[in-house]
């Protein structure tokens, strides 16, 4: 930094806060608009940035700043049961089973995690169990019951046909699972202008604010947003009831 750039901040330093205060609003906003920008751009850009993401070798289409909340969320949970839908290529229920080896060694955590589509070769891992089937159909959402049943502590996570009514059908089915203080975090609430993919059409979104209208024992937890860019804006919902 030059002496007359130290200067001009010192100076600003010590200007009284009403001064200052139009300043910072405009920088936060200013902020605000530049983190939209670059989420649009690194989303649209999805055969360089998250497309191109493994985890242990496996591709998980995630964004890492979500994964690095996922792993404290799972440090403060511990949660004996993972619940995903959406396996995909099987690299997030990995990444989540490996969570579980280093926050909770000696428990007996697991990831239950179901699809639509039949993949091959899915990674192996003693924690991951994977269903084959629609994650609103009654007989898997019979298995998870069954499975939440028996743990302290579970977590949802929905990451499987984005479209408004599938994942209005989902947090239905599902949302009974999750233990009070942990989460159901519905993924890429993002898309449909949210701020990307605006030609996708109600998802994510808007079906998390008809679940919310429904089920007040559920609050958006903004502060897993901290890092000003997620794929998952107002979906990380913690279970208060």
């Amino acid at each position: 930094m030059s002496n007359a750039s130290y200067r001009i901040r010192l100076a600003g330093a010590k200007l009284p806060e009403p001064v200052k205060a139009p300043a910072k609003r405009a920088w936060r906003a200013w902020g605000g608009l530049a983190a939209r920008a670059y989420g649009r751009y690194y989303y649209t850009n999805a055969a360089h940035t998250w497309k191109n993401t493994t985890w242990l070798g496996v591709p998980i289409w995630k964004n890492p700043k979500d994964l690095w909340v996922y792993q404290e969320i799972l440090w403060e949970l511990k949660p004996d049961l993972i619940i995903e839908t959406g396996t995909n290529l099987g690299g997030s229920a990995l990444f989540f089973a490996s969570m579980l080896d280093l926050v909770a060694a000696d428990a007996g955590g697991r990831v239950m995690t179901v699809d639509i589509t039949a993949h091959k070769e899915l990674p192996e891992h003693p924690r991951i169990e994977y269903l084959h089937g629609s994650s609103i159909a009654p007989e898997i959402v019979t298995r998870f019951a069954d499975a939440a049943a028996q743990a302290s502590c579970v977590l949802v996570v929905l990451d499987s046909d984005h479209h408004y009514d599938h994942v209005v059908a989902e947090l239905r089915a599902l949302h009974d699972f999750v233990t009070v203080g942990s989460y159901l975090i519905v993924e890429d609430t993002n898309i449909n202008g949210h701020p990307v993919n605006p030609f996708f059409g109600p998802g994510p979104w808007e079906a998390v604010d008809t679940f919310l209208a429904e089920q007040p024992g559920f609050v958006p937890d903004r502060s897993r947003e901290k890092y000003m860019h997620t794929f998952n804006p107002r979906g990380f919902l913690q279970r208060t009831s």
